[in-house]
């Protein structure tokens, strides 16, 4: 059975959670995501029982009103989802950017859901003043009502009752944790927010984020990071410090829906980043096999 992905969302890591998970420990108290985005991880470890209890923390407040009632309050998403849904056929592209305004002035979990599952690959975009401002894509009519409503009813049975929902700066969420728990990290990629883009974290700041790393170190906290990955030979994001002392794994993704379009053979690789105090729990050789494999830390940052 396919896991439940009631909220899409560009760069979702939920073909790529079961290669995560196997750098996760054999035991551990809550899963926490500060960058939750599509929740991708929290729902593949709930599925998977690797996980009883979650956090999930993202600033996108109106993105966290959606989790909440799709954990917590289903029937009523659903139908609202049912109805914007039915309410486009006929004038489709007109109506999305009605239901775009009606987001922008009201904030309201319902309309986000309805515009992530119509507009250009589900990729969350807004401008210098907070308004969503991604166009439709006009190919397609969005989810099926009936398949989101599956996806919104599983997801609740997997996390009513043993998740806690946030929006607030990461910083706070990471003061949190402790050594019993597992953080997973997906932060937005640098540039997030330039151009018209959504300054999705407030513009985090890389020397911030850096020493809260260190922190989370000096606690032994374990975590995973995805941060950066590679193209054929063009890598994205700047290097972490080596004296963080993660270990660098890097996943084949496969083919880029990009490199498809060009007719492209490029293969994608994305990286995570293991944390001193997660080695410590796992045995890194068996979890390595020959399939994903070890590369060298990047360089010191600075």
């Amino acid at each position: 059975m396919k896991l439940p992905h009631p909220i899409p969302y560009q760069g979702s890591k939920r073909n790529l959670a079961d290669q995560i998970m196997r750098f996760y420990p054999d035991d551990f108290n809550r899963l926490i995501e500060p960058f939750a985005g599509s929740a991708a991880m929290t729902i593949a470890s709930a599925f998977y029982f690797k996980a009883n209890h979650f956090i999930i923390n993202d600033i996108n407040e109106p993105l966290t009103q959606l989790w909440d009632s799709i954990i917590n309050n289903p029937k009523s998403i659903i139908k609202h989802y049912h109805d914007i849904w039915h309410g486009q056929h006929g004038n489709e592209e007109e109506y999305y950017y009605q239901i775009r305004d009606k987001f922008n002035e009201t904030r309201k979990p319902e309309y986000l859901l309805f515009l992530l599952a119509k507009c250009v690959k589900a990729a969350v975009r807004y401008n210098a003043q907070g308004g969503f401002n991604q166009s439709p894509d006009k190919r397609r009519l969005g989810r099926n009502p009936q398949m989101m409503r599956d996806d919104i009813l599983r997801v609740s049975h997997l996390l009513k009752g043993k998740i806690e929902i946030f929006s607030t700066d990461y910083s706070n969420i990471l003061d949190l944790a402790s050594s019993d728990d597992l953080i997973y990290m997906d932060p937005p990629y640098q540039g997030t927010g330039l151009n018209g883009g959504f300054n999705y974290s407030g513009n985090i700041e890389f020397e911030n984020f850096v020493v809260s790393l260190f922190e989370l170190n000096n606690k032994d906290i374990p975590y995973i990071l995805s941060y950066d990955g590679r193209t054929g030979n063009k890598t994205f994001g700047n290097p972490l410090p080596d004296n963080l002392n993660l270990t660098k794994i890097e996943i084949n993704a496969g083919r880029s829906s990009q490199a498809t379009l060009l007719n492209r053979n490029e293969i994608t690789y994305e990286a995570v980043f293991l944390s001193p105090a997660l080695v410590a729990k796992i045995d890194l050789q068996k979890v390595i096999g020959n399939q994903i494999y070890q590369t060298d830390l990047f360089a010191t940052h600075g």
